[in-house]
């Protein structure tokens, strides 16, 4: 191992150690609250949250409820997928499966109501909206069971199916995050739409993969097909680099199309720019739970960034 590699575990080690100590020092109450934002995955609906207002901001929309929505969807979506696969995820990240195992009734109903109160909201929008509502609810059932409805039948999970997988999480999002907005604002689809759609795609599939590598082990003993159970994970860290540079190349192409504007184009490059720092450890770091939940809070770099923009320039 070099020199520099040597470096970088070390940090990724630190850091684990650092927030563990945190952690370790927080009331009881605090614990409890950390455990239910993360574990109940409420935390990743405030970052779709957060990306639903970039979206509005790159495609001029006004304020609506698709926020609100697709922060609902997202916490009913990851809930349920964290409560099917409760068993599986003991051996990958077991304190989560304790988690969800230990508090299975209350996640349950929260994500049923989550959803209930999304498609809800979702028909302030209009027909549209409360399709793209539907949509990822409608592939999730596709994407983690193995059963037909009404035949008794049985088939593969997308879930289970090498590429299909991280593809049908990345359209599910992408096509909610981007068009939700619009749906609200009834809004016509443009270039910029579809520019911003294709970044939210590669970003979605660059960062379902990263936690694949904590999950490496686990997705082999089960047979669930990944980048990195199929090429390892030094070749998936190059892989999704070359995702990320591509992206980037997208980026520049849009503002030289009159696609994105300069300065909300420095956004998105600051978040494929931490993204880099981030999927650059894969591999190297010993603590890839961390690097997986690190590698999520890449679109609050962008908002962040974009909200200076929106408040300075």
């Amino acid at each position: 191992m070099s020199r520099r590699n040597y470096t970088l575990a070390d940090e990724g080690s630190a850091t684990a150690v650092l927030l563990g100590a945190v952690l370790a020092r927080l009331p009881s109450s605090s614990k409890r609250a950390w455990n239910a934002l993360v574990y109940s995955s409420a935390y990743l609906s405030l970052i779709a949250m957060a990306e639903v207002v970039v979206v509005s901001v790159l495609l001029s929309l006004p304020p609506s409820p698709a926020a609100i929505v697709v922060g609902l969807i997202v916490f009913a979506v990851y809930t349920n997928d964290r409560l099917a696969d409760a068993d599986t995820d003991a051996v990958s990240n077991p304190e989560q499966a304790a988690f969800v195992k230990r508090h299975r009734d209350v996640l349950y109903v929260s994500a049923s109501v989550a959803y209930g109160l999304a498609v809800a909201l979702s028909v302030l929008g209009g027909p549209v909206a409360l399709a793209i509502t539907l949509f990822p609810g409608a592939l999730w059932v596709c994407y983690a069971t193995d059963w037909i409805p009404g035949t008794g039948a049985h088939v593969r999970r997308l879930k289970d199916v090498f590429l299909v997988n991280t593809t049908v999480v990345a359209l599910a999002w992408a096509v909610t995050l981007t068009f939700l907005p619009l749906a609200f604002a009834d809004d016509v689809v443009t270039t910029p739409t579809l520019v911003v759609f294709a970044y939210f795609f590669l970003r979605v599939f660059t960062n379902t993969e990263i936690p694949n590598v904590r999950d490496v082990e686990g997705d082999r003993a089960i047979g669930v097909l990944t980048i990195p159970v199929v090429v390892g994970v030094d070749r998936t860290r190059w892989i999704l680099l070359g995702i990320d540079c591509g992206t980037a190349a997208l980026v520049v192409l849009a503002v030289h199309a009159g696609c994105v504007p300069a300065q909300l184009a420095l956004a998105l490059l600051a978040g494929i720019a931490y993204s880099i720092g981030v999927t650059s450890l894969l591999g190297r770091s010993e603590n890839a739970r961390l690097l997986a939940k690190a590698a999520e809070c890449e679109y609050l770099v962008v908002f962040l960034v974009v909200a200076l923009i929106v408040v300075f320039i």
